[in-house]
């Protein structure tokens, strides 16, 4: 016969009660370990910094109007220009820094062929930033 409170002929000596003495050393020790290591953490070395003042440069991008009409004439910024003054205008542009965009303003009835044709002289100059402006309003 058991001398046990937890045994019994009926019952097979199950717990119902959860041991929180390990919790417990678990946590303690954490807090030690905790109290220990937080003022290593809040050492610093103090170093006398240089000063010096800047300020944020706020270039905005700049951006060319290519506008094609729909007979295949070409307007820099509003200006006509031929296929030989647009490549000296793009190679011209190319240079800039920062390289400004170029906003492709094309006809809808202007043939793909010549919007190619712009498009290849913009990258055969070194601007790699082109863009195409359309309508919404006209898509409705």
């Amino acid at each position: 016969m058991s001398m046990s409170p937890l045994s019994s002929d009926e019952e097979d000596g199950v717990m119902n009660e959860i041991n929180m003495t390990p919790l417990v050393d678990v946590m303690l020790v954490l807090l030690i370990i905790f109290i220990v290591t937080l003022p290593v953490l809040n050492q610093a070395i103090k170093v006398d910094l240089p000063r010096a003042s800047s300020q944020p440069i706020d270039q905005k991008p700049t951006h060319i109007d290519v506008s094609i009409e729909a007979s295949g004439q070409v307007s820099w910024d509003k200006t006509p220009v031929d296929d030989a003054q647009l490549a000296l205008r793009v190679r011209s542009a190319a240079e800039a820094q920062p390289q400004p965009e170029l906003r492709l303003h094309a006809d809808r009835n202007v043939r793909y062929e010549r919007v190619a044709q712009v498009m290849a002289a913009a990258q055969n100059g070194g601007l790699s930033k082109i863009g195409f402006v359309t309508d919404p309003e006209a898509a409705k």
